[in-house]
Order: C-alpha cells, then structure tokens, then sequence
C-alpha cells in the first residue's frame, strides 16, 4: 500500500495534507530508491578512500582489526577499505547491487555489535550504535530489493 492509501501506485490527492504537492510526488517517486541506492553507497566511499590512500590503513588494522580477532589484520583492512571505496561506488550506480550490500550487511552487523557496549547514541564518546544500526538495515534492504529500476545490474539484464 503506498503512503497515499492505494496500491495503484498513483498519488491520492484526497488524503494528502498539501494536495498541491501530489504532482511533485508522483515525478519523484519512480526515482526514490535509486536515490536511497545511491546515497547509501557513495557515503561510504569517502570512508573507504580514507583507508586506503589517506595513510590510515595501519591504524585501522591495528585499532579495528585485530581487536576483533581476525587473521592477517593488514589484509582485512585493506579489503574493508576496497569495500568501502570501490564497493560503495558500485552500489551507488546498481552494480553488483545484491553481493556487494550483501558484504556491507555484514560489516555494519559487526560494527553495530562493536558500538553497542558504549550504548544507542552515535554522539556518545567511542560512538553508539544508532548510525551503524541505520546502515545496517539500510543495506540488508538493498540485499532484498536488488539493483532496481536505475541499476546498471538491470541495464545489463542480470541481478545478482
């Protein structure tokens, strides 16, 4: 059912507190979650750029890494790092939507369990859990939904 209480997928103006905004809803809406798509891939690209080429990779290695038990620490954060910055760019554009949020998923479920001992806010000192939790479900929808109608996985005719 869609927020204007139809599944017709059109824009019922007699529900909607500001009618006169139903035109702009209706030409946003076929783009709304490529938009979501987009932003929760290229938000990360400025993270994992910072690991690989802004001299950091060491420190996250040392301070994020090996703390959480993983063999070759070095190689990990290399590879969180290509996540991140290559990773997220794929799924901004829809490619390789489904593996790639598939892997995110999997580091924000680490991530949000890392944050939740210094409790839900993200302001806290040492960060809580409440950005990494948005991510988190944020990706595992993207997993879910796939590429979308925006995708380069759909121009190229395969979901994976």
């Amino acid at each position: 059912m869609s927020i204007a209480g139809n599944t017709s997928g059109q824009i019922d103006k007699s529900r909607l507190i500001f009618p006169g905004l139903a035109s702009l809803y209706e030409s946003i809406a076929p783009y709304s979650y490529s938009i979501i798509r987009f932003v929760a891939g290229a938000i990360l690209v400025y993270h994992g750029y910072g690991k690989l080429f802004g001299g950091n990779i060491q420190g996250v290695a040392d301070h994020v890494v090996t703390p959480l038990g993983l063999p070759m620490p070095l190689g990990f954060a290399y590879f969180l790092g290509v996540l991140e910055c290559f990773g997220g760019a794929a799924l901004a554009i829809g490619l390789l939507t489904r593996p790639i949020a598939l892997m995110l998923t999997v580091e924000f479920l680490i991530i949000t369990f890392w944050h939740y001992p210094n409790g839900y806010s993200f302001s806290s000192p040492k960060g809580g859990f409440e950005y990494p939790l948005v991510l988190l479900i944020l990706y595992a929808a993207i997993f879910f939904r796939g590429g979308g109608r925006l995708s380069v996985d759909r121009m190229l005719g395969r979901e994976f």
